[in-house]
């Protein structure tokens, strides 16, 4: 068997963002997405999505911040997560992006996005899947550098078996990693034409990362007196 480098995932896909038009025919300004930085353990989700954020002025969250504690547990011992245990955890993520998009305000979050049906759950308009790519010899070198993590190295070839690529009719824009992340995110920023958002919470704050939108249910919720 060949154990030379291993490219995951790569393809070539089109990334649509919506725009909008005033009433008098004019193309408004967009409203800018959120970017689902998405990719298996030690692609440098965490690392380009820190780079956006401080770049853009973006809500940042860090998905691996949503897992309950049991899923923590299990991955620190290396038993990989099954379907069961990542819905509530996609549901969170889920309601972190539609806070944002209902909110009309740009975001970053990392999620590892490994299947369709989990992208599914966090697809909508104003959202695009950033997906890292790369060989695996890459990859593992990095899980192995890192000290901060509970994701220990052997569940590697779990992630890469249960990665279904992203396809050509989903909005993605796919990244190759390998670079230095700063250069990942120049790329990411110029192919997307993303731009600093000044009434987003991480422009300038003490707190990077915490979320200026506001809950989904106050949204739905009519104002007395409208």
């Amino acid at each position: 068997m060949d154990d030379g480098p291993r490219t995951i995932g790569k393809q070539v896909v089109t990334v649509t963002l919506d725009s909008a038009s005033d009433s008098s025919g004019t193309d408004a300004q967009a409203q800018q997405p959120v970017l689902v930085v998405m990719g298996v353990s030690g692609s440098g989700k965490s690392t380009v999505a820190g780079i956006l954020a401080g770049q853009l002025g973006w809500d940042l969250e860090e998905g691996d911040d949503l897992h309950p504690a049991d899923n923590v547990a299990k991955m620190s011992a290396g038993i990989p997560l099954t379907d069961d245990d990542r819905w509530p955890w996609l549901d969170k993520v889920s309601a972190w992006i539609t806070e944002h998009t209902a909110a009309g305000i740009p975001g970053i979050i990392t999620c590892s996005a490994l299947k369709r049906i989990y992208r599914d759950r966090m697809r909508g308009d104003h959202v695009v899947f950033v997906h890292l790519t790369g060989d695996k010899n890459t990859i593992g070198r990095r899980i192995t550098a890192r000290q901060d993590h509970y994701m220990p190295p052997a569940l590697l070839d779990s992630q890469i078996a249960t990665l279904e690529p992203p396809g050509p009719d989903e909005n993605v824009l796919e990244v190759d990693l390998g670079r230095k992340p700063a250069e990942e995110a120049a790329e990411i920023i110029e192919r997307l034409g993303l731009h600093p958002e000044l009434g987003s919470s991480t422009l300038g704050s003490d707190h990077p990362g915490t979320s200026s939108a506001p809950p989904i249910g106050d949204l739905l919720t009519p104002n007395v007196g409208d």
